[in-house]
């Protein structure tokens, strides 16, 4: 017991204010970083135009003669293209983005997807402007893994659709492929398959983030599904996109006067991305442009015109935006929209 006088104590110990948390710390890039990222596409840009400076100078001299007006509706067609690829961007995800930026982006990614293989380059750029719009890092992933899945889906749909309505298409037996390149194809699926099942299972730091973007993507599609707008963006823009690739090899082919039919150039360019589209190359140049030439040859085009056409339909589409692509993606890093 305190022989202290009660009246006398010291009132309460004053307590220590309670600190705020630490809020924290945002990353924040350095000027020089910044300013690196800036100028990264135009650099890779000048060093793949160095290197490949003949197939432009090639392809511009043959379409000097071209027909004007079907190489404007070449270029018409090409613009079309970023439409539709934005269409699928916002079809894949519930949120609503802002439209001239999402456009602005895919114009932006092009740049980027012809630089890097697989489409590693759109996907970056890509994930950067959804998670500059405030979707999370798992969501904005799924929402490419759907991307990434609908297109090819939705142009070998597009091809049986074509197969069932012109069947003498494949009179000639030349674009079907013998039994050696068919067991190549299967192999090389099976092997893919097999890898990404051992790397998704072996590898622990992998495995979560997976099976969190995979769940995402079930919620997600069950959700898109439910909204008509979201399955006529999602299945309609990546089911036309094929469909404005080949419109723009028809124009060029056209300016120059290749003799085949819309339907056959289409045919052609679906068959052949279809069946070389997955190796990766830039944007697809190389695998994709040989295939397309052997098919158009195929079903009775001249060897020069189908080159020219395909040439053409990679200056409009690689060459010609390229430049303003890397623009666009330079600005849109240095405003912070990526």
């Amino acid at each position: 017991m305190s022989l202290l006088p009660l009246d006398d104590a010291p009132g309460r110990l004053p307590t220590a204010a309670p600190s705020s948390t630490p809020s924290p710390l945002r990353f924040r890039v350095p000027g020089l970083l910044r300013s690196a990222l800036v100028l990264l596409p135009l650099l890779l840009i000048g060093a793949w135009a160095a290197v490949d400076w003949r197939t432009v100078y090639d392809g511009t001299a043959r379409l000097g003669s071209a027909d004007p007006w079907w190489l404007l509706v070449a270029l018409f067609f090409t613009c079309l293209g970023w439409l539709s690829a934005a269409c699928v961007r916002q079809g894949a995800l519930p949120e609503r983005l802002p439209a001239g930026l999402l456009i602005a982006s895919q114009f932006a990614a092009g740049a980027a997807n012809h630089v890097l293989p697989a489409g590693i380059g759109a996907h970056a750029v890509t994930l950067r402007f959804l998670q500059g719009r405030g979707i999370p890092l798992a969501r904005a992933t799924a929402s490419l893994a759907l991307y990434s899945a609908v297109r090819p889906i939705a142009k070998t749909l597009v091809l049986l659709v074509f197969l069932v309505a012109f069947p003498g298409l494949l009179l000639t037996g030349e674009l079907v492929p013998d039994e050696r390149t068919s067991l190549l194809i299967a192999g090389a699926v099976t092997l893919a398959l097999v890898g990404t099942a051992l790397l998704v299972t072996t590898v622990r730091p992998l495995r979560r983030p997976l099976l969190d973007a995979l769940r995402c993507a079930l919620t997600d599609v069950r959700l898109l599904h439910t909204r008509p707008a979201r399955i006529l963006a999602l299945w309609g823009g990546a089911a036309a996109a094929p469909l404005l690739q080949a419109s723009v090899i028809f124009a060029v082919g056209a300016a120059v006067g290749l003799p085949l039919s819309w339907v056959q150039v289409a045919f052609a360019f679906l068959a052949a991305s279809t069946a070389v589209g997955a190796v990766p190359a830039p944007g697809g140049i190389g695998p994709v442009d040989a295939a397309v030439v052997f098919a158009m040859v195929a079903l009775g085009g001249p060897m020069d015109l189908s080159a020219t056409a395909v040439i053409g339909y990679r200056v409009l589409t690689v060459w010609l935006p390229l430049l303003p692509g890397a623009l666009v993606l330079s600005a849109l890093v240095q405003r912070k929209v990526l």
